[in-house]
């Protein structure tokens, strides 16, 4: 990206409170079209909170937040899904007593205009552990197959960008394998993805940028390879 004038997703100046906590000071992002940007911060940075502001989810108390070049900062988080931007959240939220392909259904929107529409058909290809149980109740299905499950579901309402919040935190190894797999693949499809990790390795493997938080603020942007090569950096803001 060359700056974040034709970005799909953009974040101006944004302060959050909870209650009398002020949680985010003044905080700017951008994601452009095709782009995997990765919020890196300790626990407590602030990376779950951006994510749920930009979704309508947690009230803002200033700044502003654009998508695809159209105001959304205090939109309710049915309308900003409605206009093409999904949320896997860390919880997953799924529908335990449906099945796996009846979760599914629930996510189903309408295709969107110049993008290709996500059907049961694909799902199941980019994720072929669920093709194989998508007859099975989503309680008796693992937590990884679950974390795959909110993200299929999010797909059905056919976004053009994606927030995931933590989306490897709980895995194991083979499963944040496959979800790196998929968001690269989800990349190539040409969404816009945001997420929330505290794992490096798995953020810097599909990332182009990333933001490192600290205290509810940008301590550093820039691409991946950069945050990797600076040790003093990663050492300083995301070390435990």
């Amino acid at each position: 990206m060359n700056g974040d004038e034709t970005a799909a997703l953009k974040v101006r100046d944004l302060d959050t409170y909870y209650d009398r906590a002020h949680i985010l000071h003044g905080l700017s992002l951008h994601v452009g079209a095709g782009e995997v940007v990765a919020l890196m911060g300790r626990n407590g940075a602030g990376k779950s909170t951006t994510l749920k502001a930009i979704m309508g989810l947690v009230p803002a108390a200033g700044g502003g937040i654009s998508f695809r070049g159209q105001p959304i900062l205090g939109w309710p988080a049915y309308r900003i899904a409605r206009a093409g931007l999904g949320y896997v959240p860390e919880d997953r939220r799924i529908f335990t007593d449906l099945t796996v392909e009846e979760n599914l259904e629930v996510g189903r929107r309408p295709p969107r205009e110049g993008h290709s529409a996500w059907t049961l058909e694909r799902l199941f290809f980019l994720f072929p552990n669920l093709a194989e149980m998508r007859a099975r109740r989503a309680d008796r299905i693992s937590g990884g197959e679950q974390q795959m499950l909110s993200l299929a579901r999010t797909l059905m309402g056919n976004p053009t960008a994606i927030l995931l919040d933590e989306p490897s935190e709980g895995l194991a190894p083979v499963i944040v394998a496959q979800m790196a797999q998929t968001v690269q693949a989800l990349k190539g499809e040409g969404l816009s993805v945001l997420l929330s990790e505290q794992n490096l390795y798995f953020a810097a493997e599909i990332s182009d940028r990333a933001y490192v938080l600290e205290s509810g603020g940008v301590k550093f942007e820039g691409p991946m390879a950069e945050l990797l090569g600076d040790e003093r950096l990663r050492r300083t803001h995301l070390s435990v």
